[in-house]
């Protein structure tokens, strides 16, 4: 793996860092969970397509500005060392386009990619029910072929940017329960359609992070079908692969984390105990940046994120989590206070990260599922 940068690349991160400085809101937005923050980080994504930083690896015709897998990896460290907004249009762009491309016809991609990457339309992820979390193959939800397309029927819960989302992707079943991983369709539904319901989920600090989709005898036409019929799971599966091993958590995330938690380290002035577990996490953060551009060289050569994407999930979850809990014990009885706090350090962002850390090993699926996959499907331990 070579790690030099050419100096296109160069060219290109210098550009994109110039291009944050000059352009980040001058406050931080509200949060996306509150309807006066969702517009505004909708508002925030226009601006990075009208710059052509929405999408940078995209084709031109769908928004994009064509740039190489290696360009996005730069643009996602400046991004997010700048401290810019978190992207709401995020299980779009970095879950579903890569589906889109892979497996949708070209009016699919013509129709749905450069609403998304404007920012026009927000999706949401619909796989969890009430009974298929991370066993998703048990989903019970349905869709009945009918003149016109498909009868959906169901509930799906936990659905993430779903509380204000226009768009929805998930699982349906449309052929017998027995069948398990077959007699899935992967289905593309608005969420302003007749007979859907959405009911927010409160998360821990209070806001509708998701949502509860209730399917009632609701129409989808045949041009909603994303892949063949009865094909859902590898459809799905190539979702999940983008979700746990590349789009969904970059390096660059996880390396300005820990460039926060070194600095906080030395304002704090730490143990040397609680100093060798900042040394470690900016090691793992730096660890997990190489192992990505090592997962991009490969992806160039013509290769494919396979179940490994289940061990780079394991680790980037994980990891997330013990940056934020090194941070609570630097900041010791300060740790809990929030943001509206006199004394709260970083305005309460440890704490919020934390809570959100904390799902980091269940959504994307479960790391106990996730240790059964890398288990079976890499070590080739028996079941």
């Amino acid at each position: 793996m070579d790690l030099t940068l050419t100096d296109a690349e160069e060219a290109f991160r210098r550009d994109a860092r110039a291009w944050l400085r000059a352009h980040l809101p001058a406050q931080p937005l509200a949060s996306m969970d509150t309807v006066a923050g969702f517009a505004q980080h909708r508002a925030w994504e226009r601006r990075l397509f009208d710059a052509g930083y929405a999408t940078v690896s995209w084709p031109a015709e769908f928004g994009g500005r064509g740039a190489s897998l290696v360009e996005w990896l730069l643009f996602e460290e400046e991004y997010w060392a700048a401290g810019a907004p978190g992207r709401v249009s995020q299980n779009g762009i970095f879950l579903l386009a890569p589906t889109l491309f892979e497996f949708g016809t070209p009016e699919q991609r013509a129709r749905f990619l450069p609403r998304m990457a404007r920012g026009e339309d927000i999706w949401a992820q619909a796989w969890s029910e009430p009974e298929a979390g991370s066993d998703l193959a048990a989903v019970r939800s349905a869709a009945v072929r009918c003149a016109g397309g498909w009868r959906l029927t169901g509930q799906k819960t936990w659905s993430s940017r779903a509380a204000f989302a226009d768009w929805a992707f998930g699982l349906f079943r449309t052929g017998p329960p027995g069948e398990r991983h077959r007699g899935l369709t992967y289905f593309l539904v608005p969420l302003d359609a007749p007979g859907v319901t959405v009911r927010p989920i409160a998360q821990l600090d209070g806001e509708a992070g998701f949502a509860e989709l209730f399917f009632d005898d609701v129409l989808v036409p045949v041009s909603d079908v994303l892949g063949a019929v009865g094909d859902g799971w590898r459809v799905a599966m190539s979702t999940a692969s983008s979700e746990r091993g590349l789009t969904l958590r970059s390096p660059g995330r996880f390396l300005a984390t820990a460039q926060r938690l070194v600095a906080l380290c030395r304002r704090t002035g730490a143990p040397a105990g609680l100093r060798d577990e900042v040394a470690r996490a900016w090691a793992d953060a730096q660890a997990y940046r190489l192992h990505t551009f090592g997962t991009v060289g490969r992806l160039l050569a013509g290769g494919a994120i396979g179940a490994e994407a289940s061990l780079t999930k394991l680790f980037w979850s994980e990891l997330d989590v013990g940056m934020h809990e090194t941070a609570l014990r630097l900041l010791e009885h300060r740790a809990e206070l929030t943001g509206a706090a006199p004394d709260a350090v970083d305005a309460g962002r440890w704490l919020d990260g934390y809570l959100f850390a904390l799902a980091g090993p269940i959504y994307a699926g479960t790391n106990e599922i996730q240790r059964n996959v890398v288990a079976q499907r890499v070590l080739g331990m028996p079941r």
